[in-house]
């Protein structure tokens, strides 16, 4: 239920950067930066699956990638695949640590989850810097 909810609310934070990028769209290519938005349109397009994913899994905030995805007109597919595989491996993470460790686990997580969706970021983007 917490992940279909949150790719629900995911899915909502695209389509305002789908249609909110829609307004601005005219002014961008106007001015100098239309190359360069170009640019990040391909990147996001080849890399969006897995920004999105570690979004999705890690302290980054997921919404603002959401928003991104949307501005950026990434393909619906990789990213509701990517916001359910993120966003469902961490809440079924934390559900698996919590039934297994109870309370001193709940504690241990307060005190240090930022630590470790910051070490979770770092691995990833070395991951993809090796493997990609």
């Amino acid at each position: 239920m917490t992940t279909a909810t949150s790719v629900l609310g995911g899915l909502f934070g695209y389509l305002i950067g789908f249609y909110a990028f829609s307004w601005i769209e005219p002014f961008l290519r106007a001015s100098r930066y239309w190359d360069s938005y170009q640019t990040a349109v391909t990147w996001f397009e080849a890399w969006g699956f897995w920004a999105v994913f570690i979004a999705g899994f890690s302290p980054i905030p997921y919404k603002v990638f959401t928003i991104a995805a949307g501005a950026m007109s990434m393909t619906m597919l990789p990213f509701v695949l990517a916001s359910l595989i993120g966003r469902g491996m961490r809440f079924f993470l934390v559900a698996g640590m919590m039934a297994l460790g109870g309370e001193k686990m709940e504690a241990a997580l307060h005190k240090y989850v930022d630590r470790l969706g910051w070490a979770t970021v770092g691995l990833a983007g070395a991951c993809l810097l090796v493997y990609l």
